[in-house]
């Protein structure tokens, strides 16, 4: 209701015309009493108002705003910037003096809320808002109504926003110009009646009048024409626009003419002021900074009347050289460097053609009376210019530079020599790189090397030591935290480092050392950047002072057992402050040494005092920082000497245990404080850490990577949602910082492969999404940043290889879906390091291929890929390394994902086929993992189908390893047995085992003695164990393929029941186990083929055999034949006497056996009577 009631006043406040001002009015004070209780709501809808661009809101509107703050000035102080702003926005689109008024009211009525504010301030003892923070708001807007407004009629406000024909202006002036130059004393008087409040329009058409006669040859208007130039000076400093434009086309006729009554007035001068007056409309860096379109129009006028200098006029050199040479210093005239510099370099130029001509006086005084710059001055000037080429545009970096080469002799004469094979460098250089492509670093460093071999090309100390001074000055006027300032601070070390005075040199370092540790840490970090820098010359000397002034500040320190830190006379807060700023000192110094003077000197006076600083028990955040930063630079100061030889940095084991007790104790300052680089730094140095030291270092740094809350659990867990971005953004630069802290260890050592693997696998198997996510992304890192250098298949790192295979490949079936293209990523980059190993190109362009392929968008063309990377990976397992593999998939604790078992099984099911014809010496071993498997319910059907595969590659190791296990068969077995007989190579297993069942039938036969303790126990003892496995393999069997495998199964199992009939019971040794009884052997072999049959033929044949009693007679030895006549007529009935059944059984006839012959002979016999 109230939102409806406050957007209707306001409808109505803003109504058209038609519309009776005191309804807008009503509407006004509407908002204003709704505002007691729903301030918010009402200032909300004005604030709306006035941020519609383009026109300038209804004056009701403004005037409502001036009331808010009359009655609610306290409330209205947060929106005093927005408000302010908005109103500056739209000062320049006045069009009409009403308007005007309105907002000056406005202005005058929130200037009284803040001044009543600032007073209820005074009053209390914690004041929350100064006041230069609200008059900041205010001032800017009043500067921009007090210049453009101030004393303007009504009628001259369309004269700003409106720019009037030129046409009928121009046709006036080519008819006024011939009468001004006979009659010159009108359009001065013009000039004269302006500065007394007349028309400026009349003023402006004075000035391109009088400009014409600076070309006049008329003797009465050349004896004018000092008049005129002291009339136009006397308006110069006029506030209008378009008056000081009409001025500055003025001096540019009368530059042009040549005249040199121009000098008389220093014309260039008034140039340069009228460019820094428009340029200093600007506020850098404040809300409220703006440009007026004037004054960028008066700027550009003021360069192009620069650059249209004409130096080629007698006694031009000297009368522009000393007036142009003093604006190169003063830094508001930058952005006039480029015009000023080309009109000094031809002015050089120009010198140098014609030589010393015959100059006029006026020439002449002009060079005695300039105050010419100082040569320092220059130098300075011009190289913070030409360092600034990265933060604003090259062009004037290449002015700068080129203005340099052409004052090289009047900076110092033993600099020409140097700079004209230097400078040209330094452009070329410039002009090979773009402004976005240059690095900025690499440019100051160039900058400040071309400086250094200047100074030592100077050899004048008093001069080197001027320049030290000038450049003490500037640092004292430029603004802190600034570019520019902390480029000189760098200049001014590189100074020092060239200073040949030791006293000079010490006494700055050691001003700049008790300065450092008062300022704020900005200002210190300049600071440091000087003493590094004057180390490069001065090492020793620097490294003593500082070492020194560190000793006199902790001279007093005591550590207690705790090792809390404690300074008498100090602060906490100022005592860590100190420490971090000497710190500092020393890294830099190391940083910044010669390569042949830092080693010796290096641990313990400068590494050995940075870690005796850090030992405070509770450390702030510029402590942390500088103990990071230092220990990165002494570490890669000790990288950059190069070949060090045999140096070792005792202290290295010391600053990795701060550092990984720092991570430990308090994980979230290590990842913001980037510790992970200094550990990176520190892993490249000597003594290299042991196996036992990285395993530690890689544990430490991933578990606080993977361990911390994501996102989500932080928006749970209601943490901001800033604090939630910014806790990913410091993931994802932390992972990538352990990254590359992992190649360095790789690069040291191949062996940390190893080291890595072993580390992550625990995150890799964790049960927690998100860590195997952290984990995957990690080792992804890694393995594209070495994909090109590392060779995993050696002796040592292949276990390792294939432990990292399996365990990725598993992962390929993950529940998140970038944990499954992480993977995929990982396994690419594993197959391109194998294909590193190769001899031959195409393979490694293939991998390369395929490697690409990783990002197609294209589903198919993706999962093509994804098979071509398994079958080629797992073509890389060596095949004696088969159960290491398969274990390495399987025993993973993976398996609470359903999908990674079933990922896990398929990658084992693709290394059995792809691997078939290697593995065979395997099997065995491959088949006691399968056993393991298959008592687990989730790896059940997997192990089984595993099987399969080993049955139709290697069917006879298969075997014979499943008959290992022996006649007493556990589920295990028995299971296996019975998936073989179900599947497709079933017939196979089956036919095997006839033929072997069959052969030992025969050896057994063979035997002479009848006692069974003659026999060979082993060979029983398989054959039992065959007869029990086609038992079980019946069982599964199709009763179609079971027909087909009955001419080889019945002559083998009535051979064995045949040779038994007189056998009471056989004693069995099976290896592992007691020993093992078979009663009546004949009859368990009889129970085989019962088996057999049952499956082959109808029941009713089966009903038939047990009501002829057939099992029993063909058990007794005396009704055998009998027995085996009706088995015969029952089969021939069945359809099952088949002409291979009774081939087989006719090679009976020539046994030696005789109950072989006679059991054949019966049931040939019959047969052949049935067939009749």
């Amino acid at each position: 209701m109230v939102n409806r009631l406050i957007a209707e006043a306001s409808s109505d406040m803003r109504a058209g015309q038609g519309v009776p001002d005191d309804m807008k009015t009503a509407a006004s004070d509407v908002l204003v009493a709704l505002a007691r209780s729903h301030f918010h709501f009402v200032m909300a809808e004005l604030q709306s108002h006035l941020k519609v661009t383009g026109k300038v809101p209804d004056e009701t509107v403004l005037l409502t705003l001036g009331k808010m703050a009359c009655k609610y000035a306290l409330q209205c102080i947060p929106f005093v910037g927005m408000t302010l702003l908005s109103l500056r926005a739209m000062l320049s689109q006045v069009g009409s003096g009403q308007t005007l008024r309105v907002i000056c009211s406005v202005l005058e009525q929130w200037s009284q809320a803040v001044i009543m504010y600032i007073c209820e301030q005074k009053q209390r003892p914690f004041p929350r808002t100064g006041e230069g923070q609200l008059s900041d708001h205010i001032y800017l807007v009043f500067c921009y109504t007090m210049v453009n407004w101030l004393g303007c009629r009504e009628e001259e406000l369309l004269d700003v926003t409106e720019e009037p024909d030129p046409t009928p202006k121009a046709e006036l002036s080519s008819c006024m110009e011939p009468q001004a130059i006979i009659c010159p004393e009108e359009p001065v008087a013009h000039l004269h009646s302006w500065e007394s409040g007349g028309s400026e329009a009349s003023c402006v058409v004075a000035l391109g009048l009088l400009a014409g006669l600076s070309h006049s040859d008329a003797p009465a208007a050349r004896k004018k024409l000092p008049q005129v130039v002291e009339a136009v000076q006397s308006i110069c400093d006029d506030s209008s626009a378009r008056v000081r434009q009409a001025v500055l086309e003025f001096i540019r006729e009368l530059l042009s003419s040549g005249s040199q009554i121009c000098w008389a007035w220093d014309v260039v001068g008034h140039i340069f002021n009228e460019f820094s007056r428009t340029s200093g409309r600007m506020v850098a860096g404040n809300l409220f900074a703006w440009e007026t379109p004037e004054d960028g129009v008066l700027r550009a006028l003021c360069m192009e009347i620069l650059c249209s200098l004409d130096v080629s006029l007698r006694g031009v050199t000297k009368l522009l050289w000393p007036r142009l040479l003093q604006y190169v210093v003063p830094a508001q005239y930058s952005g006039m460097l480029i015009p000023l510099s080309k009109c000094l370099r031809a002015l050089a130029e120009r010198w140098e053609r014609v030589g010393c001509e015959e100059e006029e006086s006026d020439a002449v005084d002009s060079l005695e009376q300039a105050q010419l710059p100082a040569p320092q001055a220059l130098l300075v000037r011009l190289l913070v210019v030409a360092a600034a080429v990265s933060h604003k545009r090259s062009d004037q970096a290449v002015a700068a530079l080129q203005l340099l080469q052409v004052l090289s002799g009047r900076i110092h004469r033993a600099l020409g020599a140097v700079w004209v094979t230097k400078i040209p460098l330094l452009l070329q250089y410039l002009e090979g790189e773009n402004e976005r492509s240059l690095d900025s670093e690499e440019w100051e460093h160039r900058l400040l090397k071309f400086l250094r071999a200047s100074l030592e090309s100077i050899e004048d100390e008093v001069w080197t030591m001027d320049l030290s001074q000038e450049l003490s000055q500037k640092l004292g006027s430029s603004v802190p935290g600034s570019w520019e300032k902390l480029f000189l601070y760098k200049a001014f070390g590189t100074v020092l480092a060239a200073c040949q005075d030791l006293r000079h040199v010490e006494g700055q370092v050691l001003r700049f050392l008790q300065q450092a540790t008062s300022e704020k840490q900005s200002e210190a970090q300049g600071m440091i950047s000087v003493v590094s820098r004057a180390s490069e010359g001065h090492f020793n000397l620097v490294l003593d002072t500082v070492t020194t002034f560190s000793a006199a500040f902790t001279r007093d320190w005591l550590y207690p057992p705790a090792m809390d830190l404690m300074v008498k006379g100090f602060t906490m807060e100022t005592v860590q402050a100190t420490c971090a700023v000497l710190m500092c000192f020393y890294s830099g110094i190391a940083l910044h040494a010669p390569k042949d003077l830092l080693l010796p000197r290096l641990d313990m006076e400068i590494m050995g005092r940075i870690l005796w600083l850090s030992r405070a028990k509770r450390r702030d955040t510029q402590l942390k920082l500088a103990l990071v930063q230092s220990i990165t630079q002494v570490s890669s100061a000790i990288q950059a000497v190069g070949d060090c030889g045999s140096f070792e940095l005792s202290s290295r084991k010391e600053a990795t245990q701060i550092l990984l007790d720092w991570i430990q104790d308090e994980p979230w300052d290590a990842l913001v404080y980037g510790v992970f680089q200094a550990l990176e730094e520190l892993s490249k140095l000597r003594p290299l850490l042991t196996r036992k030291d990285t395993q530690k270092l890689l544990t430490v740094c991933c578990q606080v990577v993977f361990s911390y809350p994501s996102a989500e659990q932080m928006r749970k867990g209601r943490k901001t949602v800033r604090a939630a971005v910014n806790m990913k953004l410091l993931h994802r630069r932390s992972i990538e910082d352990l990254g590359h802290l992992i190649q360095t260890l790789l690069k040291g050592s191949p062996s940390c492969f190893d080291d890595m693997v072993y580390v992550l696998k625990g995150w890799l198997t964790s049960a927690n999404a998100l860590e195997r996510e952290r984990g995957l992304h990690l080792c992804a890192c890694v393995l594209e940043a070495c994909k090109e250098q590392l060779k995993l298949m050696r002796r040592d790192s292949c276990k390792q290889f294939i432990s990292l295979v399996a365990l990725l490949g598993t992962l390929t079936g993950d529940c998140l879906d970038t944990s499954c293209l992480k993977a995929w990523v990982c396994l690419g980059c594993l197959l391109h390091m194998q294909a590193n190993t190769m001899t031959e190109e195409s393979e490694d362009d293939e991998t390369e291929c395929l490697y690409e392929k990783l990002n197609s968008p294209d589903t198919k063309t993706l999962a093509e890929t994804h098979a071509t990377i398994t079958k080629a990976l797992c073509k890389c397992i060596p095949p004696d390394q088969a159960t290491s593999f398969m274990t390495a998939a399987l025993d993973t604790r993976l398996h609470i994902i359903p999908m990674c078992v079933k990922t896990a099984w398929k990658w084992v099911f693709t290394f059995l086929v792809e691997c078939r014809e290697e593995i065979g010496q395997e099997v065995p071993k491959i088949l006691s993992i399968l056993y393991t498997y298959v008592e687990q319910h989730t790896h059940r059907p997997f192990s089984l189908q595993a099987l399969v595969l080993l049955a139709q590659f290697h069917e006879k190791p298969l075997i014979m390893s499943l008959l290992q296990k022996g006649p007493h068969m556990d589920s295990v077995t028995v299971e296996l047995w019975k998936t073989l007989g179900e599947s497709i190579a079933g017939t196979r297993v089956l036919r095997f085992l006839a033929k072997k069942l069959d052969k030992a039938g025969d050896d057994h036969l063979q035997s002479h003695s009848s006692a069974h303790e003659q026999y060979n126990h082993h060979s029983l003892l398989e054959t039992v164990t065959i007869t029990n496995a086609i038992c079980k393999m019946v069982v599964g069997m199709s009763s179609t393929d079971l027909r087909q495998l009955l001419p080889q199964l019945f002559p083998s199992l009535l051979k064995w029941a045949s040779g038994t009939l007189a056998e009471e019971e056989w004693f069995l040794h099976a290896s592992g186990c007691r020993e093992i009884t078979l009663e009546k052997p004949c009859r368990f072999f009889l129970s085989s083929l019962q088996l057999v049959l049952g499956k082959c033929m109808a029941s009713k044949w089966m009903k038939e055999l047990l009501y002829q009693t057939v099992w029993e007679r063909l058990e007794d030895p005396l009704d055998h034949l009998e027995g085996v006549c009706l088995l015969s007529r029952i089969l021939l009935k069945a359809g099952l006497v088949y002409p291979c059944l009774l081939e087989n059984l006719s090679s009976w006839l020539e046994s030696c056996s005789h109950n072989l012959w006679k059991t054949a002979t019966a049931f040939l016999e019959e047969a052949s009577q049935g067939q009749q």
